[in-house]
Parts: structure tokens; C-alpha cells; sequence
């Protein structure tokens, strides 16, 4: 007979979604700004692999690529606090 070991508590999502993304530390706005920032940091990452032979265009394209890859990153860290108060409504 085996011996089975809990390794977490027993969570309750019968509500859906707003148990799940309390469980994960995160709203759903949240992941929608992580979702839209790792867009953008695929679209960074291939705008340096698609880089030219020419120096200044090459330069040029990998400035704009690196700009875009950290917008991606800032918004990915502090996305959730710079739209809360686009999306907070007080009324």
C-alpha cells in the first residue's frame, strides 16, 4: 500500500476565475498586461534576430529592438500599477 504525503492545502475555486487568480497572486488585468508585455518582448526578440549586414542599419534596427524589449520589460514589472488607474473608476 502506498503511502500518499500532502504537499498543499486544499484549495475552494467553486467561484472560477476570481478563486484561481487569488491563488496566483495576480488579477485578471494583471495578465492581460503580462500577456500584452510578452508579446511585445517576442516582437523585440525578433527584431534582433532579423538585424542587417550594414552597420548603420543594423545599429539602428538593434537600438529600436533593445527600446522595444525594455518597454516590454517595464511593463511587465509595473504594468498592473501604471493602468489600475486608467481602469479604477471613482464615482
Amino acid at each position: 500500500m502506498r503511502n500518499l504525503t500532502t504537499i498543499a492545502a486544499g484549495k475552494d475555486l467553486s467561484t472560477g476565475f476570481t478563486d484561481f487568480f487569488d491563488t496566483i497572486g495576480i488579477t485578471g488585468g494583471g495578465l492581460v498586461t503580462k500577456g500584452i508585455a510578452a508579446v511585445i518582448a517576442i516582437i523585440a526578440v525578433r527584431m534582433l534576430l532579423q538585424l542587417s549586414n550594414d552597420p548603420k542599419g543594423a545599429l539602428r534596427k538593434g537600438g529600436l529592438a533593445i527600446g522595444t524589449l525594455f518597454v516590454a520589460v517595464v511593463l511587465a514589472m509595473y504594468g498592473d500599477s501604471l493602468f489600475s488607474t486608467v481602469t479604477t473608476a471613482k464615482g
